[in-house]
Order: C-alpha cells, then sequence, then structure tokens
C-alpha cells in the first residue's frame, strides 16, 4: 500500500459509502477513472480564480484522490497510472515547496514525490531491461516521458537536500540526467522547466556534476525567451547565480523587473501557483534576504 500525506475528502467519502452498506443498500464500488477526474479538476489553477492559501487544501484532496485512484487501477492501464504518477509526483513537490514547514515533512513530500515518478518511469518496459544491461543512469537517459523525468528530477533534487551523503555519492549526477533527458525530449514543458532546472542545477553543483558555471546564464536567459510570464527563472538567475558570483547589478535589474511584472495580474495568471512564489522570493532577496 502506498503511503501518503494528509487526510482528505477520499476517506470521508469511504466512510459514507461504508456506513450506506452497513445500512443493507447496494452501492457501487468508486470507480478510479472518477476519482482521477476529481483530483484534476482539484489540481486545475487555471479555471477562475487562484487563491494561494486556499489551493493547499485542493491540493492535499487531490493526493489523496489519485492515492485511492491507483489502488483500483489496473496494472495493465499504464497510460492512465502513469498520468496519476505523475501528477502525485508534482502535486508532492507543489505541497512541499508551497505550504509544508518542517523538514521531516518537506524530506517526505518530496521522498514520496520522487518514488511516484520512479513508478511512474518504471511503467516503460525499456526502463528496467536498461538499468539492468547499462546502468540506472543510462536508463533515465532513455527514458521518453518528460513529465515523469522532469518531476523525478526535481523531488530528487529537493530531497537530496536532506541526504548529503547520497547526493555526494552520484545522486546530483542522476538530477542532471534527468534535467538533460527532459530538455532534450521537450524544452518547453513546464513553462521551459527543464531550461529553468538545469539552470540552477549547474549554478548550483557546476563543480559535482562537471559543467562551466557560466552555462548556467543561457539556461536562465533561454527559460525567459521561451516562457516570460514564468517569473521564477529570473528569481532563480539572481539567487542561483548573480548573488553567488557577485553582479550586484543585474540581480537588483531583475528583481525589480520581476516585481514590476508581479503587479500584472495577467501576468500572475499564466503560472499562478509558481509566480506566486517566486514573487516571495523575488521580495525577500530585493529586501536583502
Amino acid at each position: 500500500m502506498r503511503k501518503h500525506l494528509g487526510v482528505g475528502i477520499v476517506v470521508l467519502v469511504l466512510v459514507v459509502v461504508g456506513c450506506f452498506c452497513c445500512m443493507g443498500q447496494d452501492t457501487d464500488p468508486l470507480d478510479p477513472m472518477e476519482l482521477v477526474a476529481d483530483a484534476d479538476r482539484l489540481f486545475d489553477r487555471w479555471n477562475g480564480p487562484f487563491d494561494f492559501e486556499a489551493y493547499e487544501d485542493a491540493l492535499r484532496s487531490a493526493i489523496d484522490l489519485w492515492e485511492s485512484a491507483l489502488t483500483g487501477l489496473p496494472e495493465d492501464h499504464v497510460q492512465s497510472r502513469g498520468h496519476v504518477l505523475n501528477r502525485l509526483s508534482q502535486a508532492y513537490f507543489e505541497l512541499a515547496t508551497g505550504y509544508l514547514t518542517t523538514n521531516n515533512d518537506k524530506e517526505a513530500a518530496y521522498e514520496l514525490g520522487k518514488d511516484a515518478a520512479l513508478e511512474s518511469l518504471r511503467l516503460d518496459p525499456a526502463f528496467d531491461p536498461t538499468e539492468a544491461s547499462d546502468g540506472f543512469r543510462a536508463a533515465l537517459r532513455s527514458a521518453n516521458d518528460v513529465e515523469a523525468i522532469f518531476w523525478y528530477g526535481n523531488t530528487l533534487g529537493q530531497w537530496l537536500n536532506y541526504h548529503q551523503l547520497t547526493a555526494i555519492m552520484g545522486g546530483v549526477k542522476d538530477v542532471a540526467a534527468s534535467f538533460e533527458r527532459a530538455y532534450e525530449l521537450d524544452e518547453t514543458y513546464d513553462g521551459a522547466g527543464p531550461h529553468r532546472a538545469l539552470g540552477s542545477l549547474i549554478a548550483q553543483a557546476h563543480f559535482v556534476i562537471g559543467r562551466d558555471r557560466a552555462e548556467a546564464v543561457h539556461h536562465f536567459e533561454r527559460c525567459t525567451e521561451l516562457a516570460p510570464d514564468h517569473l521564477e527563472a529570473r528569481v532563480s538567475y539572481v539567487s542561483d547565480y548573480l548573488i553567488p558570483t557577485g553582479d550586484a547589478d543585474l540581480a537588483a535589474s531583475l528583481l525589480a523587473e520581476v516585481l514590476e511584472l508581479a503587479g500584472d495580474p495577467d501576468v500572475m495568471a499564466v503560472y499562478p501557483f509558481y509566480n506566486r512564489i517566486a514573487l516571495d522570493r523575488a521580495t525577500e532577496l530585493a529586501n536583502g534576504g
């Protein structure tokens, strides 16, 4: 049984169903695809006004529904299982990044997200044989599901913050392999996310993965070019590259640009969850944080 965080509406639904069964009334089993559809609706942050604070409850409920749906999805429904696992990986990442406050809770959520994405990657019948013959990193580099591999890289990268020995012993190189493969598959995915992720990784861990730190600049700039309304790339450029390398003028200019763009509701609505986080980070950095 898969473990997960939080208690949501699925528990209530199951209790109600159980009560009706005890009363002798006929009930249909919960359709896993209906649970998936309900979870997808909760996860949707574009249809209607986005409330960052209220979104936490929606995210937790969506996670509960997806986890419940997985138990009822047949093993041979590969596409549906992959969709649910990819959504879970992203949702656990967002829950930890946006709302969880303790290190233990964050670590647990990132681990769940990492495991979900890896389970999704292993749905590809070529993944395990490639790993067996050529190693895990080779399997990552030959994966074809951009969502699974991108969110695996993201959740693994965050989880490694709590497992430094694993990071040094090869974990960071696994993250690099994930982001590089995601970039090869679709550089535009998730608001040019592969560029944004590679920029941050190279800026922070260039000495581990054997890359020139200056390569990060290309990825940050390309991300902004492809997804100008995604504010996170500019903020990561500042925090991960410009401040450490001492370019205070460009850092200040980019932070001012982010704060100005964040004043436009249309810009914020394009990537409402991530732009809100980027705004908070930019504000903190602009105030000397």
